[in-house]
């Protein structure tokens, strides 16, 4: 473990922890979306891993474990959110289309149209479908969804304890499967059609448009609005408000975007 000149072997210190980082990557994966690949926050771990090496002195009077984890889950969200490419703006007016679908669904017991969504929210449609086509990337759950009240990162507080082991979680976690999988059920033929040839059969926006006889870019919208109707109802689902919230900045590695 040490080289000879008596300093500490860091090719072996790597291999050594390689396991840590490879474990809390799989932890911080279940409370990720599953457009999120295992091996990009493993890379990101690693870098988190030689920096706690640099970092680390044995006379701070911390494991080295325990310190170089933190560093590893920092590194992660720090790669998370440099891909989390979609602007803050458009992320608030996808929240306020979360908002119109939660109060249609409940005026209507249906789901609303997009020509009642557009006039909820005081838009042409044409301009409501730009709008959708311009959050291409947005997606079904974000970091900052699970900042607590005291602005503390839910992934902070969750993804290193022995939660995984805990009966309990793993029923939550299957409710939440089922929940997402009704929510599916739940959405407009179009829409459901759209999200069983893009996740399921791995098409791209080009080929699904292809089998539907419309452009890429309508099908850019159809995902766009399927994804805001689900993440209403999984907010739904897990008790949280539909409605947008003011929030403080989050701490640098708790927050993407």
């Amino acid at each position: 473990m040490y080289t000879v000149q008596g300093a500490p072997d860091k090719e072996d210190l790597v291999r050594q922890h390689a396991q840590l980082v490879k474990r809390l990557a799989f932890q911080l994966m279940a409370k990720l979306p599953a457009s999120v690949q295992a091996d990009d926050l493993i890379q990101n771990g690693m870098i988190g891993l030689l920096d706690a090496l640099d970092r680390f002195e044995e006379g701070m009077g911390a494991q080295f474990e325990t310190y170089a984890a933190q560093r590893i889950r920092g590194a992660m969200l720090d790669g998370l959110r440099e891909d989390d490419w979609v602007p803050r703006g458009v992320r608030r007016e996808m929240r306020r289309v979360e908002e119109a679908i939660h109060k249609l669904e409940h005026e209507h017991g249906r789901p609303p149209s997009e020509g009642e969504l557009a006039a909820a929210l005081g838009m042409e449609l044409g301009e409501y479908q730009k709008l959708l086509q311009g959050a291409r990337g947005h997606q079904l759950i974000y970091l900052e969804d699970l900042v607590g009240e005291r602005d503390e990162s839910y992934l902070d507080r969750n993804c290193a304890g022995p939660e995984l082991d805990d009966p309990l979680a793993l029923l939550e976690d299957i409710d939440s499967r089922r929940a997402l999988a009704s929510g599916i059920e739940a959405l407009p033929e179009r829409e459901k059609t759209v999200m069983a040839l893009y996740y399921d059969d791995e098409l791209n926006l080009k080929e699904i448009g292809e089998v539907l006889g419309v452009t890429e870019s309508r099908v850019c919208q159809l995902h766009s609005q399927a994804v805001a109707r689900l993440r209403v109802a999984m907010r739904l689902r897990e008790g949280a408000p539909v409605e947008t919230k003011r929030r403080g900045r989050p701490p640098k590695s708790s927050q993407v975007g």
